[in-house]
């Protein structure tokens, strides 16, 4: 099974990167997904079920360790199967 997550960390600054955001973008970008889109926003990315579900998980208990006080996201499937 494919799937998407579509995520957010708060609190937000305009001026400068918080460190939950950082930590959000090294766990999305160092995962074993496809389709990574990070922005200042909102993020996404793609893979396997197992990926996406392992990289939430590290998203999640990083990011709040980081200072996150909000994580909003959004798991969808995309597919069944590999890419």
């Amino acid at each position: 099974m494919r799937l998407r997550v579509e995520f957010t960390t708060e609190p937000f600054d305009l001026d400068e990167a918080p460190a939950h955001a950082v930590v959000a973008r090294e766990v999305i970008q160092s995962a074993e997904l496809d389709a990574v889109d990070v922005g200042p926003f909102g993020n996404t990315a793609e893979g396997g079920a197992d990926a996406v579900l392992t990289a939430v998980d590290s998203l999640l208990r990083r990011t709040l360790a980081s200072g996150a006080t909000r994580v909003s996201l959004q798991i969808n499937v995309i597919g069944e199967g590999p890419r």
